[in-house]
């Protein structure tokens, strides 16, 4: 089993904060789409569940087998610099959607 280094625990603490903000936005983009039914508010719906599996299987795939990603330094910086540009993207979206 590979060691977690703090590259490795930073990228699955952006997926955990990613995980509560889709959460809160794909509850507000269900409201919505249950209230007006139009094709924009299911996209968005779909967009949340979408990452937010990706979010959560990546986070399963950390605990139960730590191989979803190389265990090599530059990969898990390019992904712990991945799921913070998505993290940068959720919080303006969440911000704007809850606002």
């Amino acid at each position: 089993m590979a060691t977690m280094n703090a590259t490795t625990l930073f990228g699955i603490v952006l997926s955990g904060v990613n995980v509560l903000m889709l959460l809160a936005l794909t509850l507000v983009w269900l409201r919505n789409y249950r209230t007006f039914r139009t094709p924009l508010a299911f996209g968005l719906l779909a967009f949340g569940g979408v990452l937010l599996v990706e979010n959560a299987l990546a986070i399963y795939f950390f605990f139960s087998m730590r191989m979803l990603f190389s265990p090599d330094p530059t990969v898990q910086t390019v992904v712990a610099v991945l799921r913070g540009l998505q993290f940068v993207a959720l919080g303006l979206l969440t911000y704007v959607t809850m606002k």
